[in-house]
């Protein structure tokens, strides 16, 4: 397929390696010259073209810029109908991105993460979109949800990776203190952690999970005992999102 990306930033260069000798023909802007420059190196399909050319050119269209900034480097690009769009902008609803980009029609937004440059990253989606299963499903874990409501809330569900990493590396710097290892401390936390984590968790594995370490006593009980008024602080944290993601308060969610 003819794939453009519109904005080159950290989510566009792991994008265009997950599609790496995949056939694919790639058209990335030239937003920041240097890095496009660069995946141009690297990678044979890419080619560097401006953002009009992106869209006369592609099949399909990711956009990966900063919300406030779409409207004005979109408006008047020749999206036509039949198109695939797919947004990964945050603050940027459906039916903005369907003004801005009609006729174009076949219009969905997704979530990538780093990861998705090797695989193994979940891509919620709404709508369901056939052409991100296709170029991402093969080795990406593509979720269709059932409203832009939901998407919201991935977004900021999304928001737990910054937390979860500062605590992995905590541990391991503790651990390193005692080891003088610092690379093996953290190849071992982050194995660990991984290990209780299943692929495509089902309904009641993460939980199965957390009751077996919670063995009376035992050192995952103790922590996750003096750990306890952090869960408060990461729903309130959550919660404060709601207004940002159009999200409803919580009373109203209670209702």
């Amino acid at each position: 397929m003819r794939v453009g990306f519109i904005g080159t930033g950290e989510i566009t260069t792991a994008m265009v390696r997950g599609l790496a000798g995949c056939g694919h023909q790639i058209l990335v802007s030239p937003r920041n010259a240097k890095r496009a420059a660069a995946l141009a190196a690297e990678v044979p399909e890419v080619t560097v073209a401006p953002n009009d050319r992106i869209v006369a050119g592609s099949d399909i269209v990711f956009l990966c810029l900063l919300a406030r900034l779409a409207e004005d480097v979109l408006t008047g690009l020749p999206f036509r109908a039949g198109q695939t769009v797919i947004s990964v902008m945050v603050d940027a609803p459906l039916d903005k991105l369907r003004s801005i980009c009609a006729p174009a029609t076949d219009i969905a937004i997704t979530i990538p993460l780093p990861p998705i440059a090797h695989g193994g990253c979940p891509l919620p989606v709404y709508p369901a979109s056939p052409a991100l299963q296709s170029l991402f499903g093969d080795r990406n874990l593509v979720i269709p949800l059932k409203d832009e409501a939901a998407l919201a809330a991935h977004f900021g569900a999304s928001a737990l990776c910054a937390t979860q990493l500062d605590q992995i590396i905590t541990v391991a710097d503790w651990l390193a203190g005692f080891t003088g290892d610092r690379d093996a401390a953290e190849s071992y936390v982050a194995a660990m952690i991984r290990a209780y984590l299943p692929q495509h968790p089902r309904g009641g594995e993460l939980p199965e999970a957390l009751r077996m370490l919670s063995t009376e006593g035992g050192f995952n009980a103790t922590m996750h005992a003096a750990m306890a008024p952090s869960r408060g602080i990461l729903r309130s944290a959550l919660d404060g999102f709601r207004k940002r993601l159009g999200l409803p308060e919580k009373d109203e969610a209670s209702e």
